[in-house]
């Protein structure tokens, strides 16, 4: 049984990590770290922790537990770097939350500490674990469509003022990327890399007129890649619409509605027929591979090299 702590109860932790947690049978939430110590009790008890001391206001204190394995990372991204340091220092197994960090250096050295502390170090992108997903991207690899020439990829979401803690310096570094335009980079890279090759360009179109603030309201970002393929990703915080997923090839093409989000769920086409499904929880499916990387001394299937690759991208179309 792997003991797991999670360090920043937040929404995130609350109604997705936590949930997804518990349907893998070989681990448990163990423990719990926030800067107040009773929101970290009060998490604790609702979710079941299991550890002899559930609560912590400090992190040295929950990562000094000789029966803690390893931790999920959900705080701020600016707190990301500084938590897996400490982590990996203290020998425990990191789960980091989208985007690993806010800047090059500091992913490279959280890859650093993780390699030479021997510990896993794996990035939550949730949607790679859509079972819809996995099943449209073993299609696409097979030749379903044929060659990828073109992926478009739309998230949106309507923020009622710009409060929220991405929309700021101190503990973030984008907003609508941040929240949901690393899933769609990563999407793309997942689907599009294997064939397509590296990326040859990047361009973006970033735009803050409506509240004015420091970090990116909404994106567009265009890629190239070696093979000629080309894609395209919208990220918003401006507007509420349904999201979309659309990825065409030499001889066909997929299209995904309503996918993108912490469910698993949606409808997916190929070839314009329905491609069929059984939905099943995204975070539980990233945390199962986070643990099964740990147990069979493998890679995750997203790593910090990847995760940092998202992080250039991401520097790249809004530094």
């Amino acid at each position: 049984m792997m003991n797991i702590a999670l360090v920043g109860p937040g929404r995130i932790a609350e109604h997705s990590l936590v949930p997804g947690l518990s349907k893998v049978p070989d681990a448990r939430l163990w423990s719990v770290m926030s800067r107040n110590l009773e929101r970290a009790r009060s998490f604790a008890g609702r979710h079941g922790a299991a550890g002899e001391e559930v609560a912590h206001d400090r992190l040295d204190a929950l990562l000094a537990d000789p029966e803690l394995d390893a931790v999920i990372i959900a705080t701020p991204d600016k707190l990301h770097a500084e938590q897996t340091l400490a982590a990996a220092e203290a020998g425990k197994h990191v789960l980091v939350e989208k985007p690993m960090a806010t800047d090059a250096e500091s992913g490279r050295a959280m890859i650093e500490a993780c390699r030479d502390a021997g510990v896993v170090l794996a990035v939550a992108y949730h949607m790679r674990w859509h079972a819809g997903h996995r099943l449209l991207h073993a299609r696409v690899g097979e030749g379903a469509v044929g060659t990828i020439r073109q992926m478009r990829v739309q998230w949106s979401f309507q923020a009622p003022d710009n409060a929220n803690w991405r929309a700021v310096s101190e503990v973030g570094r984008w907003w609508s990327l941040a929240g949901v335009g690393t899933h769609c980079l990563d999407q793309i890279r997942w689907f599009m890399a294997p064939a397509g090759g590296a990326t040859t360009a990047l361009r973006s179109s970033i735009a803050r007129a409506v509240w004015g603030g420091p970090h990116d309201e909404q994106a567009t970002i265009t890629l190239s890649f070696e093979s000629g393929a080309q894609a395209t990703l919208c990220s918003s915080a401006l507007f509420k619409a349904p999201t979309r997923m659309e990825v065409y090839g030499s001889e066909g093409f997929a299209t995904c509605e309503g996918t993108l989000g912490a469910h698993g769920e949606g409808r997916i086409e190929l070839n314009g027929e329905p491609l069929e499904y059984e939905p099943a929880d995204p975070y539980a499916g990233e945390i199962a591979d986070f643990v099964a990387a740990i147990n069979e001394r493998r890679a995750p299937e997203v790593d910090g090299e990847e995760g940092l690759r998202n992080v250039e991208m991401l520097l790249e179309a809004d530094p």
